[in-house]
């Protein structure tokens, strides 16, 4: 399958709901390796990697999010895969 590298903005009512960690453990159960962080405005960021149906899994999942979370919108850029990842982590 095509490894596929996506950059993600989460907007919403997506901080101190347990957004970043809820991504995290969803990453790790979907094979998809990158991180996930803060932002200083209030949104989340994230770069997701890994076979492109897991990517598109786990971005479906954000457009949710976790069960106190409201995402308002989801914005993805798509990037030339770079491999340089072998795990998912939250970054601070």
């Amino acid at each position: 399958m095509a490894q596929r590298r996506a950059h993600v903005t989460i907007k919403g009512h997506v901080q101190g709901v347990y957004f970043r960690s809820s991504t995290r453990d969803r990453a790790k159960r979907f094979g998809v390796d990158g991180w996930v962080k803060n932002l200083a405005n209030g949104d989340v960021e994230g770069v997701f990697e890994g076979e492109e149906e897991d990517v598109k899994r786990l971005i479906s999942w954000c457009r949710q999010g976790p069960p106190r979370a409201r995402v308002d919108e989801v914005e993805v850029n798509w990037e030339k895969p770079q491999e340089d990842f072998n795990s998912f982590r939250i970054r601070y």
